[in-house]
């Protein structure tokens, strides 16, 4: 019995080795010598699977960008190039100001928010946010949202600085 599971084994092992075709004389001046290098010709052949494809493949295609070819993005940081930023992320599409007072009142800060919403110029593209403190002589302070023509302005001014990014961007 145990003859014949070494033969059965030995048959397993040989079909298997023989049913990958054999191998192939390959010229050494064509082909890579390391592994990755060997992988990246894979890949630019178009052999071989990935597993990012695999995964985009399965959530749907993902375009990210680096945030300085990105018009939306450098326009807004050069429109907020006067404030004191908090959190700047990219891959969350998120910039926050930290709290901004100004000369003319004191009492009042303001702390700007801008989202993201696509990587377009266009006014719908983008989502400003202007949060007003007021803070009293015994420092209590109220929060709430900022009501006024800033955020249109903001937005205006985005929008028209990544117009002018992108015309030069595309030159």
């Amino acid at each position: 019995m145990r003859n014949f599971i070494k033969i059965i084994a030995c048959f397993i092992l040989f079909s298997s080795l023989t049913s990958c075709g054999g191998f192939k004389k390959v010229d050494t001046r064509k082909v890579p010598i390391s592994g990755p290098e060997r992988a990246k010709q894979n890949v630019k052949e178009g052999r071989g699977v990935g597993l990012g494809n695999a995964i985009r493949g399965a959530r749907g295609s993902t375009n990210y960008e680096f945030s300085t070819s990105n018009p939306m993005w450098r326009a807004t940081l050069d429109v907020l190039d006067f404030l004191p930023l908090s959190t700047v992320d990219y891959s969350g599409g998120v910039i926050i100001s930290d709290w901004y007072t100004d000369n003319s009142n004191k009492n009042q800060a303001l702390k700007i928010t801008v989202r993201f919403l696509s990587n377009t110029i266009q006014t719908n593209s983008i989502k400003v946010t202007v949060h007003s403190k007021k803070c009293s002589v015994n420092q209590t302070c109220n929060v709430e949202i900022f009501k006024s023509r800033i955020q249109e302005e903001l937005v205006a001014s985005i929008l028209r600085e990544a117009t002018i990014l992108e015309r030069q961007l595309k030159k």
